[in-house]
């Protein structure tokens, strides 16, 4: 029986049951407040109070190298042994069949030809006396900035599973990116533009398989995901303040969203995400066209990425993009080279010739361009640059007219510059013909763990609970790869 004292609510509440709801989880919360500040885990008001909410700046778990992430992702699957892991033996067993191959390494089972050398002509380039591939004449002048991880390897020969896997660490959709962790872990040096910012393929060939989920958030609060670039038209939509709506009628709406959410029991993850997506897009209102405005950089700089240069213009205007985010505080950037389908990306099917010259036409001067002026601006020791794919390709052609290469999930090459990486140095190796990595393999989890701890963060420590599990982005497994730290 209900005490007399409490027959009548008072009037701030609408029943005696939301009295004793708002009572009861009150001391509750007194009650959890104080354990948590215990044990060290109750969060600093600081960063809402001074409006940077989840995306205010956070520590490492130790001192980073990185403080932020350039992505170079070429899509579809570049071939190692045409690009950077030269293969001697190819060319000696070119023409020959190689004993004991698994015709389901690759996609095509029945299209399976002999051991085919490179198309490409090998030279050895900078004091690392690093093997290059011809297709890479700007690129090869800068492998002495360079850590090669030869021996990369994956586990799965199609494009989706083999996407998700490098971008989230799970073959299968629905879990958080590597941008979404890093920007849960370390927030954003800049507030009033996104932490996390991907862009795909400008030329009409389509976005990556496995779409948005990419660069999605997963399990985490939605304010994580990466800001996709428009390829054409506004690079970002509805971005631009109504006309008929003034500066302080739009700030008057979002602070009424605010006191409704913080009168919202219990609070809404969802809700707050979005919330917090509209108090960007408000800052990022004066922000984003001044970062994404490449006509204010000189002459001579948009020259030097390409943007004269038709073949490679749309590419030089992303990294040119990217460099600009990063200079701005922005913590992640992913960049797609290629499309959707077979020859309108890197998954040389058929021509790899053709296919891989094509696409390096597009990369080598404006990435060559990105690592000079980020050295140049005294930014590539804190900004990591990846360059990779989700796959290698296979030592065997694929047959047809013009031969090209399979997919091949057990070897592959990642090189990463700057950011505290060592320069110069290979780590790794693949077997004689370069079908599977052979010598001190990474695994994508071994990928992932390095890359949060040149960012400060310990791959172990950086989790998130979701049904009842605590969830990293290396999952069980990961070990940084310790070799080309410097």
């Amino acid at each position: 029986m209900i005490p007399k004292l409490f027959a009548s609510p008072p009037a701030i509440f609408a029943n005696r049951r939301q009295f004793l709801q708002r009572v009861g989880n009150g001391f509750g919360a007194v009650a959890l407040a104080s354990l948590l500040a215990e044990e060290g885990l109750l969060g600093s008001a600081q960063g809402a109070e001074a409006g940077g909410g989840p995306l205010a700046p956070k520590k490492p778990h130790f001192a980073a190298k990185a403080r932020s992430v350039i992505w170079l992702f070429m899509n579809g699957g570049p071939s190692h042994v045409d690009t950077w892991d030269y293969k001697p033996e190819l060319v000696k067993q070119h023409g020959k069949e190689l004993p004991g191959f698994d015709k389901t390494t690759g996609f095509f089972v029945n299209q399976v030809g002999p051991l085919m050398k490179s198309p490409f002509e090998f030279k050895k380039h900078g004091q690392s006396g690093t093997w290059v591939s011809s297709i890479f004449p700007n690129l090869s002048q800068h492998v002495d900035k360079m850590a090669f991880l030869h021996s990369c390897w994956t586990d799965s020969n199609n494009h989706s599973p083999a996407l998700f896997k490098i971008n989230t660490g799970f073959s299968r959709m629905g879990y958080p990116c590597v941008g979404a962790w890093v920007t849960y872990g370390l927030g954003s040096e800049s507030q009033n533009l996104p932490a996390f910012v991907t862009m795909y393929d400008t030329l009409g060939r389509g976005i990556p398989k496995g779409h948005a989920q990419n660069w999605g958030a997963g399990f985490l609060p939605g304010v994580y995901q990466g800001t996709a670039l428009r390829p054409q038209g506004a690079p970002i939509e509805n971005l631009d303040r109504p006309a008929e709506m003034t500066g302080s009628q739009q700030r008057a709406q979002l602070d009424l969203l605010a006191r409704l959410q913080r009168a919202h029991t219990p609070p809404e993850p969802d809700l707050n995400a979005r919330i917090e997506s509209f108090e960007l897009a408000y800052r990022m209102q004066m922000a984003a066209p001044e970062a994404l405005d490449l006509s204010k950089e000189p002459m001579r700089v948009q020259r030097l990425y390409g943007l004269d240069n038709p073949k490679c213009r749309h590419f030089a205007r992303q990294c040119m993009i990217a460099r600009r985010l990063v200079e701005r505080g922005v913590r992640f950037v992913q960049i797609y080279s290629g499309g959707m389908e077979n020859q309108l990306s890197w998954d040389g099917h058929i021509d790899i010739a053709g296919n891989h010259s094509g696409f390096a036409q597009e990369t080598d001067i404006p990435v060559a361009a990105l690592l000079g002026d980020l050295e140049a601006r005294g930014l590539l020791d804190s900004t990591l640059v990846i360059w990779g794919g989700e796959f290698g390709r296979l030592p065997v052609s694929q047959t047809g007219a013009k031969p090209g290469r399979d997919h091949n999930p057990h070897a592959f090459t990642v090189w990463m510059a700057g950011g505290g990486v060592k320069a110069g140095v290979h780590h790794g190796e693949t077997d004689e013909v370069g079908l599977r990595a052979a010598v001190d393999r990474v695994s994508v989890n071994d990928l992932h763990a390095t890359i949060l701890h040149l960012l400060g963060l310990d791959h172990k420590r950086l989790t998130y609970r979701y049904n009842g599990r605590d969830f990293r982005l290396t999952d069980v497994a990961g070990n940084v790869v310790k070799s080309i730290i410097a």
